[in-house]
């Protein structure tokens, strides 16, 4: 089975960089992974940061797409808890008419900031919004243009209507979200540099094909996204993993729900803003380095391990220019040796 891989980039703002600058970097990696050949480029939505810049995909992506030719690009991935699945259709939708055949709608099931940016996303909306669940089931419903007669907004169009609407992907790090795909019967991307636990990718993974619900064209299609160090060297690869120390944050609220974050000085503030009493699990990284040929091998056993159809790989690197060669790497590693 061939691999593919693809990209997932964050927009970092680097030190002394302005999101100006961050918006530019994302724009040349596009049109380099087109270039070399990766499958697609998805962008993700955090909000409230000072260091991640991608606050509105769909604006981004469409950016994206004017400058790129072929790539397939998309969301990694939209908030749909914060959003109508209507307008959310209708924006993608747009998307996809501009660019037949490229769109890809990936939604996610984080907040995508701290609660206080979810309560200034949220302001207008329902005191009883629906759960991500019944949204996503809507959203697809107004996708593929069968909202059942029995809904109350039946008849409604999410218009424009593409001839190639956007393929729809749901991204997570838990078991019940790779079910909540596999009810939708979906493609799934379990986020592997989010959640790195094997028991629960095993598992969730194994909820996903198993519960796989097909509409008769469609079959499981389970993806992973990792994060990833690679240079030219072993050794300078594992002096920037060293560097980076970088760490899986948890913060599991009284409340019962679990967040994932970056740093434990996030988890503090979001439990401070969640205003909730809480408790914060700390563990290293999953983060795959070394040379590309290490990287390769890595990625190999990923996908074998995994029976993995794609992976989307995000740099855990500093540096736009370091970024730049490290994509070129990777590639050159899966060009010289076909998989």
């Amino acid at each position: 089975m061939g691999l593919k891989l693809s990209i997932l980039d964050q927009s970092p703002i680097g030190e002394q960089e302005t999101a100006e600058e961050a918006f530019r970097n994302t724009v040349e990696l596009a049109k380099k992974a087109e270039q070399l050949g990766y499958h697609r480029f998805w962008v993700s939505e955090h909000h409230d940061s000072e260091y991640l810049a991608g606050s509105s995909p769909e604006v981004l992506i469409a950016y994206l797409l004017a400058h790129t030719q072929r790539i397939r690009i998309g969301s990694g991935g939209v908030m749909l808890q914060h959003y109508s699945p209507y307008k959310v259709v209708e924006n993608f939708n747009v998307l996809s008419a501009l660019a037949p055949g490229r769109v890809d709608l990936g939604i996610g099931s984080a907040p995508g900031g701290f609660p206080r940016s979810t309560k200034a996303l949220r302001q207008g909306s329902e005191p009883n919004a629906k759960p991500l669940e019944a949204k996503l089931i809507e959203l697809e419903q107004y996708l593929h243009k069968r909202v059942p007669e029995e809904h109350p907004l039946y008849g409604v169009k999410a218009s424009p209507l593409p001839q190639k609407p956007p393929e729809l992907y749901l991204l997570g790090t838990s078991i019940s979200s790779a079910q909540l795909a596999a009810k939708t019967g979906i493609p799934y991307v379990f986020a592997q540099f989010i959640n790195g636990d094997e028991a629960v990718i095993q598992e969730a993974l194994l909820a996903y094909r198993s519960q796989f619900v097909s509409d008769g064209r469609s079959e499981p299609q389970a993806l992973m996204a990792v994060s990833v160090i690679v240079t030219e060297t072993d050794e300078e690869a594992e002096e920037l993993w060293l560097a980076a120390d970088s760490k899986h944050v948890k913060i599991h609220l009284e409340s019962g729900r679990t967040i994932n974050v970056k740093t434990l000085e996030s988890a503090e503030e979001y439990g401070r803003q969640a205003d909730e009493k809480y408790t914060v699990e700390v563990k290293d990284s999953p983060i795959i380095h070394g040379s590309k040929h290490a990287v390769r091998q890595q990625l190999l056993e990923l996908q074998e391990r995994y029976g993995l159809d794609e992976l989307i790989v995000s740099l855990s690197m500093k540096g736009f220019s370091r970024r730049l060669r490290a994509y070129e790497l990777l590639q050159e590693a899966f060009s010289e040796q076909p998989v």
